[in-house]
């Protein structure tokens, strides 16, 4: 029987994000630089069930200019699809008591699961002080916060992104704070190794990348004292989740490992039970 498997980060993206001038090195990236069409929820489906993804959590994206898929989208995403769709909220940093007050309408009111935040999107490092009141509200929700580490895909700094020092001060401070790290830090992997080694509560996913990119280290850590922290994730659309799954053999992983990171970790982490 094929495993059971959790996408920790997606989007089902509107036409506003998808045709983002911003995501124009990734189109170039895929060969996708064509006429872009839209992708209906029933292809999002579809894509998920060709790799056995039972549920997917989706996010909303909330930058300096406003939502490129708002919170009320991702709603009616997961309404009609309420069995294969978890919602993660977004919300706008510059203004803090309607962000907090938003996180929790989208908790409380919508059942979201989590905050994202894209550190690149808003040029600014995860322990800058805009995001502090929501890692306290994200504690006193008992949601985690994920946040990208390693380079951003777009043509923007990558630094804010950077695990150590930025991240690291976050979970010191914040050690009640569940941290989900996107795209494994490459390629400050090592960095985001030693503090999800380090801190109880900070966890990676292995969003946007193949299992055959996954750096060396990276395995080694999975299949070792990482087992219980790493997170499977595929960054749809810029990947499927066949894709990221198609060499998962060569990883050499024993059958606990893979119910951690496929769908367990997820569980437990997003409080999915």
């Amino acid at each position: 029987m094929a495993l059971e498997i959790i996408d920790v980060c997606m989007q089902h993206p509107t036409t506003r994000f998808i045709k983002h001038p911003m995501f124009e090195t990734l189109r170039r990236w895929q060969g996708t630089t064509g006429e872009i069409s839209d992708i209906s929820l029933e292809t999002t489906i579809g894509v998920m069930d060709q790799a056995n993804v039972i549920k997917g959590l989706i996010s909303a994206w909330c930058g300096p200019q406003g939502d490129l898929i708002s919170n009320d989208e991702v709603a009616s995403f997961v309404k009609k699809f309420p069995e294969r769709f978890i919602g993660i909220a977004s919300v706008n940093l510059y203004r803090p008591m309607e962000a907090i007050r938003e996180l929790r309408r989208c908790v409380k009111e919508l059942g979201f699961k989590g905050l994202r935040i894209v550190q690149w999107f808003w040029g600014l490092p995860s322990d800058d002080r805009r995001y502090y009141p929501l890692y306290a509200e994200c504690i006193e929700l008992d949601i985690p916060i994920c946040l990208q580490a390693g380079h951003a895909g777009p043509l923007c700094p990558s630094e804010p992104g950077r695990p150590i020092p930025y991240m690291d001060n976050v979970a010191l401070e914040f050690p009640e704070l569940k941290i989900v790290a996107g795209h494994i830090g490459y390629p400050w992997t090592n960095e985001m190794i030693s503090l999800a080694t380090k801190y109880p509560n900070v966890y990676i996913d292995t969003s946007a990348y193949k299992a055959k990119r996954y750096p060396e280290e990276f395995v080694k850590f999975l299949r070792s004292h990482g087992r219980k922290k790493v997170l499977f994730g595929t960054n749809y659309p810029m990947i499927t989740p066949s894709e990221c799954l198609k060499d998962l053999d060569i990883l050499c992983l024993d059958d606990e490992i893979k119910r951690l990171f496929l769908h367990e970790n997820a569980k437990k982490v997003f409080s999915l039970e």
